[in-house]
């Protein structure tokens, strides 16, 4: 079992940085991948950015790439979700999650089978 808690969101202006972070506890194995979703009301989950736990290989959406990085801190067992240039689009319920072997493209909320219960970033313009 792996527990992942989310902290770090908040409420900011247009144009504020802003880092989120994860906490992993459990059992995470070399073969591990992490990733960040987003959610607003009455919309889907969105893919943000996904990592390999262990390799560091990082990923990012499209909507996101140049103004959000992923990382992660191996000692601190702690995920991490780097937002700068924040716009007001980017206001959602942030959630990070884990997949002990990674299926598909990881870009999927089906591709993983852990979850933290998300913290609240809002963007104001």
């Amino acid at each position: 079992q792996v527990r992942l808690v989310e902290s770090g969101g908040g409420l900011v202006q247009a144009g504020d940085s802003l880092r989120l972070s994860c906490v992993v506890s459990g059992r995470t194995g070399s073969s591990y991948a992490m990733g960040w979703f987003r959610q607003t009301s009455g919309k889907e989950r969105e893919y943000v950015a996904a990592i390999s736990w262990i390799g560091g290989s990082a990923y990012h959406a499209d909507s996101v790439k140049g103004r959000f990085t992923i990382s992660r801190d191996l000692a601190k067992n702690t995920l991490y979700l780097q937002m700068k240039s924040l716009k007001p689009e980017d206001t959602a319920v942030y959630f990070c999650a884990a997949v002990p072997r990674p299926r598909n493209t990881g870009r999927k909320p089906s591709d993983y089978d852990y979850w933290g219960q998300g913290t609240q970033v809002t963007v104001s313009s």
